[in-house]
């Protein structure tokens, strides 16, 4: 169903929301028209927020206790739809309440300062402060990959900002943002100050990102979709995340355990499909064999398959061609000198952990955001050719370095161009304190709970 100006409307014309691994059709949502999406954000740009902080706080509070009672119907709506395995989408639902908690407690702690005036020639002692007021209607545009927890990632801050909020969610996991969207609502959120429309990108989400009524676009995607929105939406805010190349370092003084235990972890989880994963691991030529036979033995211990199944470790890709593209990438990079270490047959949507050693520089497996259950090792000599190779790229979201030498460590963090550099542990380490974003293309703009309502605020002066 559609959200529109505080009212739930179904439409005749609805999109079949279909489990990935078994195909078979696990709910509706209604198909918006480009009338229908333009009504919604009108709508939403006139509401009036008469929130206060405390009300705010309370609302995020409320809600994220009732995703923590309600969480087994969350995991089984995030399994069904995106084919995330009942582990993940069990992570999943618990990092939404902590990010709706930490949103609560930063929604009471928005402030401005107060800034002399008579530091000039003239004296004048005026009392000047500023405050932060809400940008305006924000649209959301979400993926597939995270459903719940990329929803939460932009209506929590936008809501502890008191801005109004339009939400388009993928096409292919709108469910688990309809049951989040009616959560905020039973906890007090006023229904007027979110809209939420479902439907094709062309038709809902080209409408949204050139609407009049729109003050802020954040966007996370794919970079194609994120440049074309960037050229389109004008003379407004927006902040993007457009993915990663994500690159983890292994140099020769490293614990290679710890390291491939990281990597696997950030190589495999959600079946691969995570911006801020493992696709490539750089790994100094003097311990590759060894670490190669850590990371192989790391993916043995790994279940796959069917998502639904408690002791599967990975679920499956979002659909049949998504996982046909990583095949296909892991297929051309054997074809030119790789060696395939571990990895099965692609069944359907399933792809079990692919482990690759010998992998070229210029393969499009590492070259390219490659999303799935992939772990390419690219032997370097040392951390000058790594660091040069990583920025030399397009993309720069987050990356891992293992080290035990703090001046590599300190050298690697100052010469990486990234927006985070993560010593011992992988470029999948996140946390609601921190900003989360990138450079190059892998995006523009911040989240993270209090840097996401920094983003999401404007700084108004008044003097006195």
């Amino acid at each position: 169903m559609l959200l529109i100006d505080g009212k739930w409307i179904e439409t005749p014309d609805r999109i079949a929301v279909h489990n990935p691994f078994s195909g078979e059709i696990v709910g509706y949502a209604s198909r918006a028209t480009r009338e229908q999406t333009l009504l919604a954000a009108r709508c939403a740009k006139a509401y009036e927020s008469t929130l206060t902080a405390w009300d705010r706080s309370e609302i995020l509070r409320g809600t994220a206790a009732q995703i923590s009672r309600q969480e087994q119907q969350f995991v089984a709506q995030i399994v069904d739809e995106c084919g995330a395995a009942v582990k993940e989408a069990r992570k999943e639902v618990r990092r939404a309440v902590t990010l709706l908690e930490v949103c609560a407690e930063e929604a009471r702690r928005i402030t401005g300062e107060a800034i002399p005036t008579d530091v000039t020639a003239d004296r004048k002692r005026n009392l000047a402060v500023t405050i932060r007021v809400p940008v305006g209607l924000v649209c959301a545009i979400t993926p597939f990959n995270r459903p719940l927890n990329q929803v939460v990632v932009k209506l929590a801050p936008a809501i502890a900002a008191n801005n109004s909020v339009i939400l388009k969610p993928s096409e292919k996991t709108p469910l688990s943002a309809a049951r989040f969207v009616r959560c905020l609502i039973e906890n007090g959120l006023p229904p007027s100050m979110v809209s939420l429309v479902t439907g094709d990108p062309q038709e809902v989400g080209e409408t949204l990102v050139t609407c009049p009524d729109v003050d802020m676009i954040t966007f996370t995607g794919s970079r194609a979709v994120g440049e074309r929105i960037a050229r389109n939406a004008g003379m407004i805010r927006t902040t993007f995340e457009l993915g990663d190349s994500g690159a983890l370092i292994v140099l020769d003084d490293a614990d290679l355990a710890a390291a491939a235990d990281a990597a696997a972890k950030g190589a495999f989880a959600t079946a691969g499909q995570s911006c801020r994963g493992v696709k490539r691991i750089l790994v100094q030529e003097s311990v590759a064999d060894r670490f190669a036979d850590l990371l192989v033995a790391e993916a043995g211990k790994l279940s796959f398959g069917d998502p639904r199944r408690d002791d599967n470790d990975i679920g499956c890709l979002i659909d049949d061609a998504a996982a046909r593209v990583v095949e296909e990438r892991v297929h051309e990079s054997v074809e030119a000198g790789a060696v395939l270490l571990h990895g099965s047959p692609r069944d359907g949507a399933v792809l079990g952990p692919q482990v690759l050693d010998f992998v070229t520089k210029d393969s499009a497996l590492v070259r390219e955001e490659t999303f799935g259950p992939c772990a390419p090792i690219v032997r370097v000599q040392g951390l000058d050719e790594a660091i040069e190779w990583i920025n030399s790229g397009d993309y720069g979201l987050q990356t891992g370095v293992f080290t035990a030498d703090l001046h590599r460590a300190f050298e690697a963090a100052h010469r990486i161009r990234s927006g985070a550099v993560i010593v011992n542990d992988g470029p999948q380490f996140e946390s609601p304190f921190i900003p989360f974003g990138g450079v190059k293309r892998s995006g523009l703009g911040r989240e993270g709970a209090r840097f996401a309502i920094e983003e999401m605020t404007t700084v108004k002066t008044i003097v006195f």
